[in-house]
């Protein structure tokens, strides 16, 4: 009898090609990072890599906290390194690559135990407090900013940002909202079968049932408050790696438009025309930079340090991420443990369990 591949082990066979892929595609700007690199200052490389391991922490602790809140216990070494694997292929597939991200993270944490609904509640809030504060770092930035075509972009674009995202959440609280959704997808159902004779009949009441219990997952404004505050330090610490790279290349930080340049060249990337952004962030990036006052020869060698910390190596430490979890998988959970519907104490803002934790499960890192 064939044995079945571990579906961990099947990511990894498309990380890999795209790895490959990425290293011929820019030859180029590695040879020219070469000699750039050769005249930065060092010193602020460690900055750099601990604002970036901080961004990655603060995005971990998000999903942590979310899934606390909904009645799952997952420890924080397990959701950071569910994070660098899931942002791994999120960087290394072109538009493909956001869907196998979030489809790898659901699949770790309900291997670790969460059920269904509290796993699809906490990355979807995850995913919307992410865009509302990186819509409201845009925001800020295009009030800094001192050019008036930037400042009209980036309201534009924190505006297309927030908009949808309210609206998913809106949809996510409210019983009439769920109910219309419930009728287009037994209509949809009802249509495919028709024709396809697929799904089964009971996808409609299936996905009903789902979408009931994520709706009734309710947290307090504390507790959202928070979960905002953890995607502020994400971007927040993703940001303040580019400053540190500015820095390590010799030029003047331009405070009142590295903001702004940071996040259209993020928005820029998340396109997904290429793997992680490539070519298409440092652009915009460098654009932004150059728009807001830093020499060209500052701004290059800058994005290229900045992307060399956030994007080679998470996709370097959630490569090998990957790899270790398809080897030591943790057991396919027997059945879905019940959606909690009451919220439970925020943890302490320095991470510390509370008297109802595992004390044996404490906050780990990933190295």
């Amino acid at each position: 009898m064939a044995v079945r591949r571990p579906p961990a082990i099947a990511l990894l066979v498309p990380l890999s090609a795209a790895l490959v892929v990425l290293a011929f595609a820019t030859v180029p700007a590695l040879r020219y990072s070469l000699t750039t690199f050769a005249h930065l200052n060092w010193a602020w490389l460690p900055l750099a890599l601990l604002a970036e391991s901080g961004s990655m922490a603060a995005f971990a602790r998000n999903q942590q906290h979310l899934l606390r809140v909904s009645g799952s216990r997952i420890t924080l070494r397990s959701s950071l390194a569910i994070a660098y694997a899931s942002n791994a292929l999120s960087l290394s597939l072109p538009v493909v690559g956001t869907g196998l991200g979030t489809a790898f993270a659901y699949r770790q944490f309900r291997r670790r135990g969460a059920d269904h609904a509290s796993v699809g509640w906490a990355l979807t809030v995850s995913g919307i407090v992410s865009s509302l504060a990186f819509a409201l770092l845009m925001f800020v930035g295009a009030l800094l900013s001192n050019s008036t075509g930037a400042t009209a972009l980036g309201f534009g674009a924190a505006a297309a940002t927030a908009l949808p995202m309210v609206a998913i959440l809106a949809a996510l609280r409210f019983g009439a909202v769920n109910r219309l959704i419930n009728r287009w997808v037994a209509q949809a159902v009802g249509l495919s079968r028709r024709f396809f004779h697929h799904p089964r009949p009971e996808a409609a009441s299936a996905f009903a049932e789902l979408l009931t219990r994520i709706g009734r997952l309710r947290a307090t404004p504390l507790q959202y408050a928070y979960a905002f505050s953890h995607a502020l330090r994400n971007w927040g610490g993703d940001c303040l790696c580019l400053v540190c790279a500015i820095a390590a290349a010799g030029g003047p930080v331009p405070w009142h438009g590295v903001l702004l340049a940071y996040c259209l060249g993020v928005t820029a990337g998340s396109v997904g025309l290429t793997p992680g952004g490539i070519g298409v962030v440092e652009a915009a990036m460098t654009a932004g930079l150059v728009n807001a006052g830093l020499p060209a020869s500052r701004a290059v060698p800058a994005v290229l340090l900045y992307r060399l910390v956030s994007l080679w190596l998470v996709i370097a430490i959630g490569g090998l991420v990957a790899a270790v979890s398809a080897r030591r998988r943790p057991p396919e959970p027997s059945g879905d443990a019940p959606a909690a519907t009451r919220p439970v104490r925020v943890p302490d803002h320095d991470g510390d369990h509370g008297p109802d934790d595992d004390p044996d499960h404490g906050p780990g890192a990933v190295r």
